[in-house]
């Protein structure tokens, strides 16, 4: 009897965890650092757009913004977060070059024009000769420096680089009366924005080369790729349209960013954003991309980033046809439009 008074006891208490919610739903962690391409995801997160898709495949993700860039990718790489708002190259020389089996699950944007090189004295790339320059260092602020170096014929040793948090990089510019940075929106508006402040190159002179992407680890369950995909795209619809509901993202993001709805909407300017999943996984899966993929990996490997690997080919970058750009036996970053392609054809 007492042995029948304890089973009931057990399924009561089941019964009582089930109807409060205790079995819980699995839970994903999402990271993202300030820049114009990435401010959406405060607006999924606030609109509630986020938690739809993520009810609707029965899972619970946890956004979390993480002030320093490099620091959300590094927390990231050490198994903090499932996904992370990161570009092409740190993608690569960060988690991937870390042994991290990641994908580029949205191709958000490129940047044209969102990244530039900002100086107090001078006209030209060449000016920079001699000065300290500011900027996250090994991150694509320094790609960006690198070759606006090489089209001008120069190179780092004319110069030095001053590692930087980008959490730190506009006030440090506004404060010095002879600053150079190296920096990427939405800081770089705040420098501009200094009367003494001169724009000398930017990444529209190389458009297509920096990727802004949202990254997840690859073994992670397709239900939290597709809740993200789901999400970020209703986003962009918004953002893109007309209308009041358009109006309060955009003002939403443009807050959250620290800059005027103006100030946002000028940044976006300079953003070559993916409205569209059709955009976006076309971008994906272009030839464009392999090359890029290359241009950026000699660059990475040439200064270092590979560690101790013998040559680029140390890690492997899968594309979207399968192929394989290094190591097959070690691919660490993917490029996957499928995902994409299901927001494309309205099957998430």
């Amino acid at each position: 009897m007492k042995k029948f008074f304890t089973l009931i006891a057990s399924a009561t208490l089941l019964l009582s965890c089930l109807s409060s919610g205790a079995l819980a739903a699995e839970k994903f962690k999402l990271a993202w650092s300030h820049y114009t391409g990435w401010e959406p995801w405060a607006y999924a997160q606030d609109s509630g757009i986020l938690k739809k898709w993520a009810d609707k495949y029965g899972i619970e993700i946890e956004v979390t913004l993480v002030n320093d860039y490099i620091e959300s990718i590094n927390l990231y790489t050490t198994g903090e977060f499932d996904a992370c708002t990161m570009t092409n190259m740190d993608g690569l020389t960060i988690p991937a070059v870390g042994g991290i089996d990641s994908t580029a699950l949205i191709v958000g944007d490129f940047s044209n024009g969102n990244d530039g090189i900002v100086i107090k004295k001078g006209e030209s790339v060449k000016d920079l000769a001699g000065q300290k320059v500011m900027l996250v260092e090994l991150s694509v602020s320094h790609y960006l420096l690198a070759r606006a170096l090489d089209e001008n014929g120069m190179s780092e040793r004319d110069l030095t680089v001053v590692n930087t948090s980008d959490a730190d990089i506009a006030s440090l510019f506004l404060s010095s009366p002879d600053a150079a940075v190296v920096t990427w929106n939405p800081p770089l508006m705040q420098v501009r924005n200094d009367k003494d402040a001169k724009l000398i190159f930017d990444s529209s002179k190389i458009p297509g080369e920096i990727i802004d992407l949202t990254v997840v680890k690859t073994k992670a369950p397709d239900s939290f790729k597709k809740a993200l995909v789901g999400a970020w795209f209703e986003t962009m619809s918004v953002m893109s349209g007309r209308g009041a509901k358009a109006k309060e993202a955009i003002d939403l993001m443009a807050k959250t960013a620290g800059a005027t709805t103006a100030e946002f909407k000028s940044q976006l300017r300079t953003t070559a954003m993916f409205y569209t999943p059709a955009e976006a996984a076309a971008f994906a899966k272009s030839p464009e991309l392999k090359k890029t993929m290359d241009h950026v990996r000699a660059f990475s490997f040439d200064k270092g980033l590979y560690g101790n690997a013998p040559s680029k080919d140390f890690v492997g970058i899968e594309f979207s046809d399968g192929s394989v750009m290094g190591d097959k036996n070690n691919v660490k970053l993917r490029f996957d439009a499928s995902f994409m392609e299901l927001a494309a054809e309205k099957k998430l």
